[in-house]
């Protein structure tokens, strides 16, 4: 049987598929391997999780299996199982009175690849997923198993480390009180609109535009009683972020109160998103401070854009210090892209658009397509030569990263 990414774009290489049922399975595959790479839901549009030797797949660990979560209600932190997706996790922390304090917009995919590409949700005060782990544990070359916790010297390398330092098994994330959101659409935003004003428009703030119309979906905890914008509307029934796509696989919207784990997400997490991976996708995060001009100049370039595009989102993500991660030491904006499943098409509009941002320092988004090579952390380097001088966890993707 072939294996492939969730949107079928990558066809993995790999001689052996594993999935092992046993920790101490994983240590055996790792320690023999000559080239090991984990393999998370597959939601990356690249070869970030590919290699020639051998693929493991954490679903079938006992932990995993029996979505077991190890909730601290005195220290506000859950251990989680690497392979658990955020779907499960979220149900079951929302149940014992807690949350995550953001999710990305999909939330079937897993804890640990999601943490390892720097996916993020949506806020400007809020984090990367990738921010809120504060330990984990992984299988690293020769078998070991390994812990790291938040203040340790390499832990903000080994966070966000694209598969490059071992097997992630476990992670401990950071946990808040649960809370309610109500969710809103806002038609008719104006190109012109206020940036900052936008973004400081709710808890959660997504722009949706083919870089003509644009629509704002906007997540608050408390009541937004008219469109809040002079010339926008309120939408009078669920959207889709992809217009003309049916609403029904998207989380409530109307301004319906729920739980957050049922409305940070665009989509439901007991439905496959409607274009269940009949795309492909991109995305830069860009400084806060020059973000603004950059969507000035994509607007002005969006005839070239829309031809292979379905819809782009732009969001708030506020800085962390993790190294690897796109908004390491800035708030930014991340400017994501949903293009046609057509890549000989796209891929030359995706180095439109990395010569439109080029001059605003973008960073992309390491489970996504992009076409140049961007700066890697020196620290980073030096980290992945003393975890892993063998380079077992190698693939293609991390030569070019590293420059090798």
């Amino acid at each position: 049987m072939t294996l492939t990414n969730w949107a079928g774009n990558t066809t993995f290489r790999a001689r052996n598929v594993h999935h092992p049922t046993s920790l101490d399975e994983l240590r055996r595959i790792v320690a023999r391997g000559e080239r090991v790479r984990a393999l998370g839901s597959g939601h990356s549009f690249n070869d970030v999780a590919d290699g020639p030797g051998d693929l493991v797949v954490l679903d079938r660990l006992p932990e995993t299996r029996a979505g077991g979560v190890e909730i601290d209600t005195a220290a506000a932190c859950a251990r989680v199982p690497a392979g658990m997706t955020y779907a499960r996790l979220a149900t079951r922390l929302d149940a014992a009175g807690f949350a995550l304090a953001n999710l990305a917009s999909l939330p079937h995919i897993s804890v640990a690849g999601s943490v390892a590409t720097g996916t993020h949700g949506s806020g400007e005060r809020n984090q990367s997923l990738s921010a809120a782990v504060r330990g984990l544990d992984l299988v690293t070359a020769d078998g070991s198993v390994v812990s790291v916790k938040r203040g340790d010297p390499d832990f903000p390398g080994m966070v966000v480390a694209l598969g490059a330092l071992g097997v992630v098994t476990s992670l401990t994330l950071d946990l808040v009180p649960a809370f309610e959101l109500r969710q809103y659409v806002v038609e008719d935003v104006p190109a012109d609109a206020g940036l900052d004003e936008v973004m400081a428009s709710g808890y959660s703030v997504s722009l949706f535009t083919d870089w003509r119309a644009t629509r704002a979906w906007v997540k608050r905890r408390d009541e937004l009683e008219r469109a809040p914008w002079p010339g926008t509307r309120l939408a009078d029934g669920p959207r889709h972020p992809v217009p003309g796509m049916p609403p029904g696989s998207c989380t409530a919207q109307l301004g319906a109160p729920g739980p957050w784990h049922e409305r940070l997400p665009h989509f439901r997490h007991d439905a496959p998103p409607s274009s269940a991976g009949d795309e492909l996708q991109s995305e830069f995060a860009l400084p806060r401070a020059f973000a603004a001009q950059a969507l000035r100049e994509l607007y002005a370039a969006g005839d070239r854009i829309r031809p292979v595009l379905q819809v782009s989102e732009v969001r708030a993500v506020a800085a962390d210090d993790l190294w690897l991660s796109p908004f390491r030491g800035r708030d930014s904006i991340g400017v994501h892209f949903t293009w046609v499943k057509d890549p000989a098409a796209v891929l030359p509009v995706i180095e439109l658009v990395e010569d439109v941002l080029a001059p605003f320092d973008p960073r992309p988004h390491w489970g996504k397509l992009f076409t140049r090579r961007y700066p890697c952390p020196d620290g980073f380097r030096e980290l992945v030569g003393r975890h892993d001088p063998k380079g077992v966890f190698g693939n293609a993707f991390l030569s070019l990263l590293l420059g090798e």
